[in-house]
């Protein structure tokens, strides 16, 4: 069994990386390959790759995507504050190593590996590879509930987070979704809906090879409007979106919003045969509820049509509530070198912990549903 530090992931074969990434399309190759290619996720823009791989007989048996990054943007687990206060101390926070898929706050295998023991390995050899090369931390963002586990018994700190998620336990028809939903949010998603016909706002929802180029144009062209609206510069490039589209095409829908036949709007979405995993939207019009239908409706729509169980529509977001979207817990697994600050973060994380099981007491009162749907951290 030998490690190796891998700069590139072009340097591994295909197939043997995916027959470990499984069918996650934000761990396959095709995506990982694509942000380095395109120069979204590169030394460039501070994400290093620094890939850990572990193999046997010249066989891929284990990997960690481990970035070494000089910042704390795209990650969704806020570190902000732990950065802030090494620099109050006169500290260098950054450079850190970071497990986690660029831009992508989705939960996931993180451990990749043929066998339980290889995934201990990968823990301990990522943690060693932390402690020589001299950064201030290793961080592990939305691994799956077990491979935190994992990684909590090897020395690193657990910390709890909340996203919202629609579950499908078998709807015939959308509006079979509607009548296990309570009267009052029932008569909101109707009232949003209407709105949004009354606009004349039709669309389309179109699978990957069907994707012409026009149509991706649109789509960015959208997707950078909406960022620069918020003065948040794109993290995402043309060609990243390009790539996949010739890449992953099978995993990839994008539903597009006409008004009077004039494309206004767009939504991309990835999913494979059990989640579909809402990620980036934006808009040239403003209408009521045009958000909405074009982000979630039409993506509950596609589930029940296609028999798909979860919907992941994204971080945060407690107006998803409202619309059937579940809380449910995401992890993330953190390292520290500096003793006295890892001291601190882990009493911070304990007082955390604290506050997200009140807050999910919280939502439980607010369950959209007749006929309760468990709620909470599971």
């Amino acid at each position: 069994m030998s490690i190796k530090i891998i700069e590139s992931i072009a340097d591994i074969a295909e197939t043997q990386w995916n027959a470990l990434a499984g069918n996650n399309p934000f761990l396959s190759y095709a995506f990982l390959r694509a942000l380095q290619e395109s120069g979204c996720a590169s030394a460039r823009t501070g994400w290093e790759v620094q890939f850990l791989t572990v193999w046997q007989d010249n066989i891929l048996a284990g990997a960690m995507p481990i970035y070494r990054k000089y910042h704390s943007f795209g990650e969704f687990v806020f570190d902000w504050a732990w950065a802030d206060a090494y620099q109050q101390h006169g500290l260098n926070y950054y450079p850190k190593l970071l497990c986690a898929i660029p831009f992508t706050p989705i939960t996931g295998t993180r451990l990749l590996a043929t066998a339980p023991e290889i995934r201990t390995q990968l823990i301990r050899y990522a943690l060693q590879m932390a402690q020589e090369s001299g950064v201030s931390s290793l961080h592990c963002l939305f691994p799956d509930e077990n491979q935190a586990l994992e990684m909590q018994q090897e020395g690193m700190m657990l910390r709890r987070g909340v996203q919202f998620h629609w579950q499908n336990p078998g709807y015939a028809t959308f509006d079979d979704y509607l009548t296990s939903l309570r009267q009052e949010k029932r008569k909101k998603i109707k009232h949003e809906r209407r709105k949004v016909k009354e606009a004349n706002i039709s669309f389309n929802r179109i699978r990957g090879n069907e994707i012409s180029e026009a149509q991706w144009n649109f789509f960015y062209q959208c997707y950078t409007r909406t960022h620069s609206q918020y003065n948040s510069p794109p993290s995402l490039n043309f060609n990243f979106f390009k790539n996949i589209g010739t890449a992953m095409p099978e995993n990839i829908l994008l539903i597009i919003a006409l008004r009077n036949g004039k494309q206004i709007a767009s939504a991309l979405n990835f999913f494979n045969t059990d989640v579909l995993y809402g990620r980036s939207w934006g808009t040239l019009e403003y209408h009521p509820g045009l958000h909405f239908e074009a982000c979630y409706y039409q993506a509950i729509e596609f589930c029940i049509e296609h028999k798909i169980t979860i919907f992941e529509g994204g971080a945060q977001g407690e107006h998803k509530l409202a619309r059937g979207f579940l809380p449910v817990t995401t992890w993330s697994a953190h390292w520290l070198a500096h003793p006295q600050f890892s001291q601190a973060v882990e009493d911070y994380l304990k007082r955390e912990t604290g506050n997200i099981t009140q807050y999910v007491d919280e939502l439980n009162d607010s369950n959209p549903f007749k006929h309760k749907q468990p709620v909470g951290l599971k």
